[in-house]
């Protein structure tokens, strides 16, 4: 543990401070994407998830004050989509907890909400489409480029769920999560006859233009969303999908706890290889409740980082060597994150392992003077001169939750706090956070406190308004309670404590969500969270 602080206080010294100057693209830094501050939201709920609520504090005043996305950027939707969006959103969501005053109607309004919106906004060009699947690229001033290629990847397409449709239940506005379902359709509807998908379509005529199909990299996040959007969503429609995929996916590229790549008509195998972005599906696995399997999935893919001190990003298989011009290792967090989720549902100690192997092979290999350098090939450990942003996001994310389990991510539903927002209480902070792609929480409880039409909104806030004006001459005076004694509750402008109090549930008769805490062997499980027939 003392040796993941010392690595998480040395990222945010180094990471969330670097320039971006004229001299980044020589660095080989992608001077776009740091024109809209994308490590500083990227590692933003990182800071909190370690501790570090000062610096928590003090980017999301940068971000409020010169975060802007009318700027003349071609932009991946996928990665804004996973990164900042999603990063917002959840900076938003904890905002409070790390102590943050909130505005009046949190979490229903606030700035990074705002934000997040106007990011989401700056997308939605991009689907409009004939069939609802959306471009892979939009200009973030101009919108979709005349000239822009129609060729997207599977995961470019089905991984919005999480983050539009927390947006839409957030702000009243359904577009987003229309949007998304649409998109997530479109591409269950053109599945082969034998269920599988393929790596690449064209998204104005819905032909496939890769026909590969498998769990890695072009498709993963859209299996991966399916799980996490029925959780959060408590959708059955998601999940009665994923578990078609899941058949199909059994049946024809499952071989000896490896999954290989097959043609999507067919089955037959394309290439007989495992991508390091592969590595997520035993977490997914124990999402669903099957742990068994996932188990013996995670143990072949750590065989492979024993081999290496890392996942190359392809592994021939039965060579049991890296492919040719695919041997490095960009730090990511798959098998990590898969480690972090298999823990939580088995205690098996060999997990624990796991990390233990990946800090000090991090620790030893890729430290530099400021920060973590990816792995250009594992064979000699030479190193690239970049660190990706996902490391700081989820790699060091992932590890230090998995060594922490006391961590407030963890909480298993025991407790929770009440918040007020303009249509009611509010239960917050109970547990059961969803990840998105990039290891962004969701709580899932924010989803049901803004319930009430966008349009009525006003009215309430004004009724609101004026209940802390007349607070505020003391003719309603709102005792303030202990739990707020050091600054943790938000406060109107008037001064007024807007709730917050924090509760434990066996004394409350407050319900929580619609699913209960459960351990992790109950069906669908995820930390704590349960999606349920009778739900």
């Amino acid at each position: 543990m003392a040796l993941l602080r010392s690595l998480g206080s040395l990222l945010c010294l180094c990471a969330l401070r670097i320039p971006a100057g004229p001299g980044a693209a020589a660095r080989g830094l992608d001077v776009a994407s740091y024109r809209f501050s994308l490590t500083l939201i990227d590692a933003l709920d990182t800071l909190l998830i370690l501790g570090n609520v000062t610096e928590f504090q003090r980017v999301v005043a940068v971000l409020q004050e010169g975060l802007d996305f009318d700027i003349d950027v071609n932009a991946s939707v996928f990665e804004t989509n996973i990164r900042v969006v999603g990063g917002l959103l959840s900076a938003h969501l904890l905002s409070k907890k790390a102590g943050v005053e909130v505005e009046v109607g949190w979490p229903c309004s606030g700035p990074l909400l705002r934000l997040a919106e106007e990011a989401a906004r700056k997308l939605l060009p991009a689907f409009q489409t004939p069939t609802g699947m959306p471009y892979g690229t939009v200009n973030l001033l101009h919108g979709v480029n005349p000239g822009e290629t129609p060729v997207t990847c599977t995961a470019g397409i089905g991984t919005f769920i999480v983050e539009f449709a927390t947006l839409s239940h957030l702000t009243g506005d359904p577009v987003f999560e229309d949007v998304a379902r649409k998109a997530l359709k479109a591409l269950w509807k053109n599945r082969s006859d034998i269920g599988l998908v393929g790596n690449h379509i064209d998204v104005v005529t819905a032909k496939w233009v890769a026909q590969d199909a498998g769990i890695g990299a072009g498709v993963d996040s859209y299996f991966e969303y399916l799980v996490k959007g029925a959780i959060l969503l408590q959708d059955k429609e998601l999940m009665s999908m994923f578990l078609e995929y899941n058949k199909a996916i059994k049946n024809y590229t499952k071989f000896d706890d490896w999954y290989l790549w097959v043609q999507m008509y067919k089955g037959t195998v394309s290439m007989p290889v495992f991508q390091s972005l592969e590595a997520y599906w035993p977490g997914l696995q124990s999402l669903i409740g099957d742990v068994d399997n996932a188990m013996r999935t995670f143990l072949n893919y750590y065989t492979v980082w024993k081999q290496f001190g890392g996942l190359p990003e392809f592994y021939n298989i039965p060579q049991g060597y890296t492919v040719d011009k695919r041997e490095g290792y960009p730090l990511r967090p798959e098998l990590i994150e898969s480690a972090m989720y298999l823990y939580r549902a088995t205690r098996d100690p060999i997990l624990l392992e796991l990390g233990r192997d990946a800090v000090e092979s991090i620790e030893k290999i890729s430290k530099v003077d400021c920060g973590f350098a990816t792995i250009k090939d594992l064979r000699d450990h030479r190193l690239d001169n970049r660190m990706e942003s996902f490391f700081l996001a989820e790699t060091v994310k992932y590890l230090y939750l998995l060594f922490d389990p006391d961590n407030f991510i963890h909480n298993d539903g025991s407790d929770f706090d009440v918040v007020i927002t303009p249509y009611g209480e509010c239960i917050l902070n109970a547990g059961g956070y969803v990840f998105n792609t990039e290891a962004h929480p969701i709580d899932p409880a924010a989803l049901h406190c803004c319930r009430k039409r966008k349009e009525e909104q006003w009215e309430v806030e004004d009724l609101m308004q004026e209940f802390y004006s007349l607070q505020k001459n003391k003719k309603f005076p709102l005792k303030q309670t202990s739990d707020c004694a050091e600054g943790g509750c938000a406060k109107d402008p008037a001064g007024a404590s807007l709730g917050g109090k924090k509760r434990n549930s066996k004394k409350s008769s407050h319900s929580l969500l619609s699913c209960p805490s459960q351990s992790f062997n109950s069906k669908l499980a995820v930390l704590g969270q349960v999606f349920l027939d009778n739900t």
